[in-house]
């Protein structure tokens, strides 16, 4: 019998994290059997999945009613739901964590992105949200912006287990690798457990290919025929990966560093690599491109359902990681060469993620404002008169 390939993949070194939260799967059991048939080690959440989680369906009805009647704000609804959910699931992961010692089995929860350009305000909220959920397992989600590395380094130092998020570029994933490395050095001076303040770096891939094979495509309509036009067309659908194996032979770089062994020999965990956006949004590529180009050692995938379904079902597990630095710095070199500046392409999508979260937040707090209104309306209709 052929072994699950997701099994496989855990085996190879790379965690499988599940992009995806939802009522349903924690009430059903389907959480429970991913981690058991599919080797899961963590959840990762964010402002549009939990938008389309409550703003479609009825699986959160049942609260939202109980809301309705205790008057609660639409705020303080979003946030009473979404802690019960990430509570729930952590618990389902924390035989997980606690067989690996706090190395894995975490869920993430991001801090709401109308503080994304407040650093105290972020990492305030980080320790809130930390102590509201109350499980050692769970991670808070920063996103990893100007404003947000001064937080990241401030919450790890705090001692909260930190996913730093909507990275795009090397030079910011560097940044953020000194914010986690000063944010150790300091709980380290302050006499605290570098083994809880576990850390992932959350590297987003699929958008990268998205943004780039438009500017490439529009080159070689601009020049068809020419050596630039060729060097375009050889380069679609390549950034990405190359892009997220640079970033890894600077993780590599960074743990040989006399810096890092000496927090390791303190018990301080490596902030390893998350690839995020590992969806396929171009039809004309695998569904599991961003999975199969992506394997290596302590790394971590999260999947959206779709893409562990397909990588279950046709994955194939082979290192693309190790020893892959030098061409992939050949194809940012070749992308510079026409033109394309890959810093400016990332500045504008971390820019652009930022502002989608935002949009999805406050459609979220909109369609939780429309259900509440309903119910008490339907509430105030049932009164006898």
């Amino acid at each position: 019998m052929t072994k699950n390939p997701l099994i496989v993949l855990s085996d190879a070194g790379q965690s499988v994290w599940l992009d995806y939260i939802h009522r349903e799967i924690i009430d059903s059991g389907e959480l429970a059997r991913l981690i058991s048939e599919d080797g899961l080690r963590g959840v990762t959440s964010n402002p549009t999945i939990f938008e389309k989680a409550i703003s479609f369906g009825n699986a959160y009805d049942d609260q939202i009613l109980l809301f309705a009647r205790e008057r609660v704000a639409s705020k303080q609804v979003y946030q009473r739901v979404v802690i019960r959910d990430i509570r729930d699931a952590a618990d389902i992961l924390r035989p997980v964590y606690d067989s690996l010692d706090g190395a894995d089995g975490y869920v993430s929860l991001e801090v709401e992105p109308d503080l994304a350009n407040d650093a105290g305000a972020t990492v305030y909220r980080a320790r809130e949200l930390f102590g509201l959920v109350a499980r050692p397992n769970v991670m808070i989600k920063i996103p990893a912006t100007p404003e947000g590395l001064p937080a990241i380094e401030d919450a790890i130092a705090y001692g909260i287990p930190v996913n730093a998020t909507l990275i795009f570029s090397v030079n910011r994933y560097a940044e953020v690798v000194e914010s986690y490395l000063r944010g150790m050095e300091r709980l380290l001076f302050a006499g605290g457990d570098l083994r809880a303040a576990a850390s992932v770096a959350s590297f987003f891939v699929s958008r990268v290919d998205t943004a780039v094979d438009t500017l490439l495509k529009s080159e070689i309509q601009r020049s068809p025929g020419s050596e630039e036009s060729q060097t375009a067309q050889s380069l679609m659908g390549q950034l990405a990966a190359a892009n997220a194996r640079v970033a890894y032979a600077k993780y590599l770089d960074v743990i040989s560093t006399e810096r890092w062994k000496g927090l390791a020999a303190r018990g301080a965990r490596m902030q390893r690599l998350l690839w995020a956006s590992t969806g396929t949004k171009n039809k004309e590529y695998s569904d599991v491109k961003y999975v199969e180009e992506l394997i290596g050692p302590d790394t971590v995938n999260t999947m959206p359902p779709e893409t562990m379904n397909a990588f279950r079902n046709k994955g194939k597990v082979t290192d693309a990681l190790t020893g892959s630095h030098l061409a992939a710095k050949s194809v940012m070199e070749s992308c510079s060469l026409i033109g394309i500046n890959i810093e400016e392409v990332c500045e504008r999508l971390e820019k652009d993620g930022v502002k989608g979260f935002l949009d999805s937040y406050q459609s979220l707090l909109t369609a939780i404002e429309k259900k509440l209104v309903d119910v008490r309306s339907s509430l105030r209709a049932r009164q006898p008169r």
